[in-house]
């Protein structure tokens, strides 16, 4: 290969990442390649941030322990995996002891090799180089990516590319996209009708509050592993994840004729999995969760966003910001979505339930619809909801509660009486009027006037027909285990 014909990645040609939560492995295999002049060698000591860090030096070779605190070895291989820059990086497993199992597990899930720790350098040193070599070959087959290195003739636009562009984009639909054209990183982008989906676990925010950091980390990863498989299955491209939500597009940068058909899908497969997710959550002592979801399709805008110092392939529009007010709706196990799903879905869809909303920063009402099912290929249906019957307090319990805009309050202070209960849904008389779907933060007292929490949340999903006084029905959407005991304690629910 003539020298004009070489790819260089920085300006080391070799790349290595270790994921290892102890400093003294760190120190050891740094020493190792300290002598190794074309290898720039990286430690990550903290496995939760191991794909960022990734995504951000695009390495050549990855080594990761098995054992660490944070997340199971595992799993972060299978995360490696799952993550579009880093899905064809050669992956070295360490471990500290020969275990059979454990190693035909990890080539399972996609480990390129295996060592136990600490191995001689000269042995570390020629696995990191034989594994770097097939990468780096296999890139420069890429004629894609080749034809777009050869257009740059300077060798820091060069490097800007590899860090701006495979450093930060998480699918390669993405890359391939952006890949099809010689301009494919100028600024700007195209109008896409899409079809997006968010969803969230109901009333997280408050429980991770209650919860060890190391627990609310736990329930997060079980959930994000379980839902991102069904999501890659259904062909969604995941934009985004924030805390415990996920913003998926389906139809950028690749647009299918069943774009909408297969966000609902997706949605339904989720919802029917959550038994999945909390059966492993009581398995490990972890409280349940409940996840609720919303579905929009429309216009976006999508394509490279941002400066010329600083860009990013991503989605804009007010039907990104509408998706999240329509998720913000729901209550545990629901999934909403817009008119325009409903119509692109046509009779395919089993809808349970409409309402009427009026969203922040939207002029006039739109309807949303509570989806129960999805025929067709798909053939998934959630069960429909029985709600039992309320039982009516023999002595009615006081509560003060706030209207939460988002998760903030709104100052104001307002009472009212819970008349009647069952389990997570509650009948309430207020003077109070109360906008269907607005989420509560309520004070609790017994028949005593003593105060029981101020950490009850809920959403008014019905308005009631009363005498005088206001008549509104509540689900909870957070409740403390403490108020289930005291619930269960008082009426044996």
């Amino acid at each position: 290969m003539e020298k004009s014909d070489t790819i260089t990645l920085t300006k080391h040609q070799i790349v290595v990442l270790l994921v290892d939560d102890q400093a003294i492995i760190g120190e050891a295999v740094r020493r190792m390649l300290s002598e190794e002049t074309d290898i720039d060698f990286h430690f990550c000591q903290d496995a939760m941030l191991a794909i960022k860090t990734a995504n951000r030096i695009s390495p050549t070779v990855i080594l990761q322990d098995l054992v660490m605190p944070e997340i199971e070895g595992l799993t972060l291989v299978r995360y490696f995996r799952a993550n579009k820059s880093t899905r064809d990086v050669p992956l070295i497993v360490l471990s500290g002891k020969e275990e059979p199992y454990t190693k035909a597990e990890a080539f399972a899930l996609g480990a390129s090799d295996y060592m136990v720790k600490l191995p001689d350098k000269l042995e570390v040193v020629a696995r990191i180089r034989y594994h770097s070599k097939g990468y780096i070959n296999m890139l420069e087959r890429n004629e894609a990516f080749k034809a777009l290195l050869e257009s740059q003739q300077q060798l820091e636009i060069r490097n800007r590319f590899i860090r701006q562009t495979f450093g930060r984009y998480l699918s390669d639909d993405v890359v391939d996209r952006i890949l099809e054209s010689p301009e494919g990183m100028k600024l700007g982008g195209e109008k896409r009708r899409v079809t997006i989906m968010m969803s969230d676990l109901r009333g997280f925010t408050a429980m991770s509050e209650r919860l060890p950091a190391e627990t609310v980390v736990s329930i997060i990863n079980i959930y994000l592993e379980t839902m991102t498989e069904i999501i890659f299955k259904y062909q969604g491209t995941i934009d985004e994840f924030i805390g415990d939500s996920i913003l998926v597009i389906f139809g950028a940068p690749i647009k299918r004729d069943n774009d909408a058909h297969r966000a609902v899908a997706c949605a339904m497969e989720m919802q029917l999995t959550m038994k999945d997710v909390n059966e492993r959550n009581r398995k490990e002592g972890y409280p349940e969760v409940e996840q609720g979801i919303g579905i929009n399709t429309g216009d976006i805008v999508v394509g490279n966003i941002g400066s010329e110092k600083r860009s990013k392939y991503g989605v804009v529009g007010r039907n990104v910001n509408l998706t999240s007010r329509i998720e913000s709706y729901t209550i545990g196990g629901q999934t909403l979505i817009s008119e325009s799903t409903r119509q692109a879905c046509g009779d395919m869809i089993r809808i349970d339930n409409s309402m009427e909303v009026l969203p922040k920063g939207m002029n006039e009402p739109i309807t949303i619809y509570e989806v129960g099912g999805i025929g067709g290929e798909f053939d998934l249906y959630i069960e429909e909801k029985q709600q039992d019957e309320l039982l009516e307090l023999p002595n009615p319990l006081n509560i003060e509660f706030t209207m939460l805009d988002g998760k903030h309050a709104d100052g104001a202070v307002y009472k009212g009486r819970i008349v009647k209960l069952i389990t997570d849904v509650a009948e309430i008389k207020t003077d109070m009027s109360i906008q269907q779907l607005t989420n509560l933060k309520v004070t609790l007292f017994d028949e005593e006037g003593y105060e029981v929490t101020t950490a009850l949340y809920a959403k008014m999903t019905r308005e009631m027909n009363g005498n005088g006084e206001k008549t509104y029905q509540l689900n909870f959407t957070s409740t403390p285990p403490e108020i289930k005991a005291f619930f269960r304690y008082r009426y044996n629910i």
